[in-house]
């Protein structure tokens, strides 16, 4: 028997999903924790593992349910808008425990570290070598991304793919080059409260832009396979709006961290 919904709503069918990705969760989380007491990595890469494949299989359903089930009529996106809203603000304020901490620190600095910021032995980053670099870089990304927003709204896929290729590229070479600058690093997260204040901010959110740009790399393969159109396109409207705020936090993080805190 065919039951027919009288609602603009989306009712999500029951899938295995949440709880396979909140035990994936749990292992990296644990993993964590294995690997920084015992240094063995085992069970965060298969947590790590579980996650991705959830994850993959996550969006591929909702990929069905928008372009091929019809399901996300304009109350679900708008609702969906609402969610991705909140959802930033949810890492603004993750990332607002970060600077309360690092302010707290450096304004008043304790008797631990000297009386001094930073302390003593801390040979800070030079704020306008790498730093500066992945900031032209990250501003660039948002230029482009804006760009490609643009030519998809003019549906002119040509432009699309060039620009919006053109941000994944931007991304992955900020991502390297944070990797080169903690090979480089001259502390590691284990010097005083400056090692640790450091690392976890700038750690953080370069887990933000690897993720960001496997959003954009996903939103991409989804426009070239014809999922997009100049009226539909919500997927990359919420990536735009993720990569900006990446792009926001990392602008306070050069001033506050690399700039005034160094």
């Amino acid at each position: 028997m065919i039951i027919k919904k009288n609602h603009p709503f989306h009712l999500v069918d029951q899938r295995p999903w949440p709880i396979i990705g909140s035990l994936g969760a749990l292992l990296i989380t644990s993993g964590i924790a294995v690997w920084f007491n015992i240094y063995n990595t085992q069970l965060f890469f298969i947590g790590f593992s579980v996650l991705l494949i959830t994850a993959a299989q996550w969006w591929r359903d909702v990929t069905r349910e928008r372009a091929f089930q019809g399901i996300h009529t304009n109350k679900v996106i708008k609702r969906i808008k609402w969610g991705i809203i909140l959802f930033i603000t949810s890492e603004v304020f993750f990332f607002l425990s970060f600077f309360w901490g690092f302010f707290h620190r450096s304004l008043s600095p304790t008797m631990e570290i000297g009386l001094i910021w930073p302390p003593l032995g801390i040979n800070p980053f030079n704020a306008i070598q790498i730093p500066l670099l992945n900031t032209i870089i990250l501003l660039r990304s948002g230029f482009t991304v804006t760009w490609a927003h643009h030519a998809l709204i003019e549906n002119n896929q040509k432009a699309v793919r060039n620009r919006w290729m053109l941000t994944v590229i931007l991304g992955i070479y900020f991502s390297t080059l944070q990797a080169i600058e903690y090979i480089e690093a001259p502390f590691s997260i284990a010097d005083s409260i400056y090692g640790s204040s450091f690392f976890i901010a700038t750690g953080f959110h370069g887990i933000h832009v690897l993720i960001g740009t496997l959003f954009l790399l996903v939103c991409l393969i989804r426009n070239v396979i014809k999922q997009f159109s100049e009226s539909h396109h919500f997927g990359f409207e919420a990536a735009a709006w993720y990569w900006h705020f990446v792009d926001v936090v990392w602008l306070f993080l050069y001033i506050n961290l690399y700039w005034w805190g160094g």
